[in-house]
């Protein structure tokens, strides 16, 4: 949500970042809230001024009485109850006009970074580095889920069967790596000064309406049915819902925290032959990281947040790349973000491991996140990105870590993890 001074003061600035991402179809709404706006303040100007004219003669009634005029008290009551139903009626339009503006304003995007790249979809990201060799292999990398298979680690048919399309069993070593890995990125976090945290799963809607478009709303999350519940589609949701309608310490910021959650997602349409197996899925886990912190401090911390992610996957011996999302392809209450991709040595190709999102202050704005100054209270910064989500991490895993006879190397940074293991062998 944007500050609706903006729109009062400037309105084509708000219009000409909806064209920089290709959302023409919302041009309209920004004449239609201004001009919603001027009329909401009226009626409120209204509203104040009957309410102020009945106070004062209805203050005169009792003194009229007192002094024996009835007559003249009982036309000020006539009049009281003139402006009553009139305040009434104002009241009411006020309501709903505030809920349209409310509505319009929840849809209207985030303003997007000058250096974001323009471009309508996710065709058009632009990349920014790469760390460590892409290699291919010598010989023919099978597709992921029959190394798993071969390897003993997943059930994809009891999971259809008990769950549907979209679950997986993960079983023996492979199971233990999805465990190994969180476990490590849990304490990767930790060791860089990051407080470790286990959220709810399940948030509120006035909790989702905060922290995502109605878009994403619809897209993503699934709905407790008979109850103002939704399961969490990552635990950014709820870690950044902690902080809703709250008034922070100045000096408790920045606020950086890593959580750990299972993620639930409709993942609705069509995703193509590569997205098999557990590339996309209903059911995952998830080690993210969190900030909220001072708006002079975000771009700062939006670099640092996704180099953990970098960090983290190179330190694994995985090769990825940085992607800069263009205009079209950030969700609307995104002011900038990055995606971390993953070298796959069998799709010749990066594919999706993490995503890292400066949001400035528009989750602050929908949820009443501020902190305290000498000046007043000022509403925060959240970022956000991902650690490692192991179903895609499995993936890049196992495709890079491959050996020729089947077998998958575990490398050192796991191995503690791994009670000590260095290769995961095929099961005969």
């Amino acid at each position: 949500m944007i500050d609706i001074n903006i729109l009062r003061s400037n309105p084509d600035l708000v219009k000409e970042n909806i064209k920089r991402k290709f959302q023409d179809h919302k041009l309209p709404l920004v004449d239609e809230v201004v001009d919603l706006d001027k009329t909401l303040r009226a009626l409120k100007k209204e509203g104040d001024d009957k309410r102020r004219e009945k106070n004062e003669s209805s203050s005169q009634i009792g003194k009229l009485m007192a002094q024996g005029k009835r007559d003249e008290a009982e036309k000020i009551k006539e009049h009281v109850a003139k402006l009553n139903k009139r305040i009434a009626e104002v009241e009411e339009e006020e309501q709903k006009i505030s809920a349209r503006v409310k509505k319009i304003m929840l849809t209207i995007p985030n303003f997007v970074s000058a250096d974001v790249p323009v471009g309508k979809d996710d065709s058009e990201n632009v990349q920014l580095e790469t760390f460590l060799e892409a290699k291919e292999k010598p010989f023919d990398v099978p597709y992921h889920t029959e190394i798993l298979e071969k390897l003993g680690g997943i059930d994809l048919d009891s999971a259809r069967r008990t769950s549907g399309q979209g679950f997986y069993y993960l079983t023996g070593d492979i199971a233990r790596l999805h465990s190994a890995i969180l476990t490590y990125a849990r304490d990767f976090m930790i060791d860089r000064g990051y407080t470790y945290v286990i959220p709810p799963y399940m948030i509120r809607s006035d909790v989702v309406s905060g922290v995502m478009s109605f878009d994403e709303m619809d897209n993503m999350m699934y709905k407790i049915e008979g109850e103002d519940l939704y399961l969490i589609g990552t635990s950014e949701h709820s870690m950044i819902g902690r902080f809703m309608n709250t008034i922070l310490d100045e000096k408790s910021l920045p606020l950086k925290m890593t959580s750990y959650s299972p993620c639930f997602r409709k993942e609705k349409g069509a995703h193509g032959i590569e997205e098999r197996g557990i590339y996309r899925i209903h059911q995952f886990e998830k080690q993210e990281m969190i900030i909220v912190c001072k708006p002079e401090d975000s771009e700062k911390f939006y670099n640092e947040l996704w180099q953990n992610t970098v960090d983290f996957f190179v330190s694994m011996q995985i090769p990825v790349r940085t992607l800069a999302c263009c205009t079209g392809d950030l969700a609307d209450l995104k002011y900038k973000s990055l995606d971390v991709e993953a070298w796959s040595p069998r799709q010749k190709k990066y594919f999706e491991v993490g995503s890292c999102s400066n949001l400035t202050d528009a989750q602050a704005r929908r949820l009443g996140i501020r902190y305290k100054t000498e000046k007043g209270n000022v509403f925060a910064h959240t970022l956000n990105n991902t650690v490692v989500a192991p179903p895609r991490m499995i993936i890049a895993f196992v495709e890079n870590h491959l050996n020729a006879d089947g077998s998958v190397n575990i490398p050192p940074v796991l191995q503690p993890y791994m009670g000590g293991k260095t290769k995961i062998e095929i099961k005969k």
